[in-house]
């Protein structure tokens, strides 16, 4: 059977001398040394004891639902903590009581992000701060399913209460750093522009026909020449979404790791693998490669690159802080959120790990035919 791309005699590195004072991955280096003995402090969950003095709002389309509970979040602010500045996005369907704000290095500090919505909402928010650190997120559920939505809308008293009077816990996701380069390893894309990734980045075939061939570096060694319609970058937390469907491994939010999944390989030993946050991934699109590959950056297609051209992905040194729910759940019997369980919601309150009950309850993780025909008739 034919194949799409003739395997070169050499590896890429052996192919022609290598100026790795230009190569992408050199770059990495001195990034990397400079986060290294960070990275397990910057991730590792801390206490946010610090009492918000401006609130940004994130929210996907004004239904009529959405509208409600953000008026409701407004006059509970005002009523309860008449000194704290909110904020709402610049959008033509800004709501009345919040200031305008846009993302940038003049726009007012944020010391508190509330995103109401599904997963994407939370992905929209990191992305506003692509270039600093990113304020702790208390996200609320507006009834979709998801890992990043510890919270039903009904409980924000409880939950705003909790974080002003620094009873919460925030868990550092991390971020992925992207940097792209064309064939002569010049950097892509306009001047200060910064890709902060929450999720994953994907390289796709698109539209073409044929499968792409990339290599694949580790901190500037030659890993592999994969032949596959992609690839797929993740982190952590991003490890239960397209990533999990392409086959690669779940992997706890609380780690800092970079996960590489092929998507559909051409060879069946190409399987996903991990690597230490501190590593510094580029896949370069081979010379030969009878298909482009498209980019897409936590759902956001963002460029094509060519024959020749690469992606760096490395850790970002600014997590997206969010708010954990068991953690600010206390023993009493009103605990935060207590009562019948509503369907379509994420974990329950309790002190537990927020992701295990997440993957029971979202995944049904490990669940028989039989285990999930008793949890149906339970809910009944």
């Amino acid at each position: 059977m034919a194949s799409d791309t003739a395997a070169p005699s050499n590896p890429p590195a052996l192919q022609a001398p290598i100026n790795r004072s230009n190569a992408p991955w050199h770059l990495s280096y001195s990034y990397t040394e400079k986060v290294r003995n960070d990275l397990r402090s910057s991730y590792a969950p801390n206490n946010f004891s610090r009492k918000p003095q401006s609130i940004l709002i994130v929210n996907k389309l004004r239904t009529p639902q959405v509208v409600r509970a953000i008026d409701a979040i407004l006059e509970h602010v005002d009523r309860t903590y008449p000194n704290v500045r909110v904020f709402h996005e610049d959008r033509p369907d800004i709501p009345h009581g919040a200031e305008v704000w846009r993302p940038g290095q003049d726009s007012p500090k944020i010391d508190l992000v509330v995103t109401l919505g599904g997963d994407g909402t939370i992905l929209h928010a990191s992305s506003l701060f692509s270039t600093d650190a990113v304020p702790p997120v208390l996200s609320f559920s507006m009834g979709t399913l998801g890992f990043l939505l510890p919270f039903h809308v009904d409980d924000y008293a409880r939950a705003l209460e909790s974080v002003f009077e620094g009873k919460a816990t925030v868990l550092n996701r991390m971020r992925l750093a992207c940097s792209f380069y064309d064939t002569d390893l010049k950097r892509k894309g306009v001047p200060g522009e910064n890709w902060q990734v929450m999720n994953e980045v994907a390289l796709h075939r698109g539209a073409s026909q044929h499968l792409v061939t990339m290599d694949i570096f580790v901190d500037g060694q030659h890993l592999t020449e994969g032949v596959s319609d992609g690839l797929i970058m993740s982190t952590p937390t991003g490890s239960t979404a397209y990533s999990l469907s392409a086959g690669g491994p779940i992997v706890h939010p609380s780690l800092s790791a970079i996960v590489l999944t092929p998507i559909c390989p051409r060879s069946l030993s190409f399987r996903p693998l991990v690597f230490p946050a501190s590593s510094s991934v580029t896949a370069r699109i081979g010379k030969h490669s009878r298909s482009h590959a498209s980019v897409s950056m936590d759902g956001r297609v963002t460029q094509v690159l060519e024959p020749g051209e690469s992606v760096t992905v490395q850790a970002s040194p600014f997590p997206v802080p969010c708010i954990n729910r068991s953690s600010i759940a206390d023993d009493s019997e009103e605990i935060l959120g207590n009562g019948p369980k509503r369907d379509g919601e994420g974990a329950g309150p309790g002190k537990e790990d927020d992701w295990v009950r997440d993957i029971n309850n979202l995944l049904q993780y490990n669940a028989t035919f039989r285990s999930k025909a008793l949890l149906r008739h339970s809910r009944t």
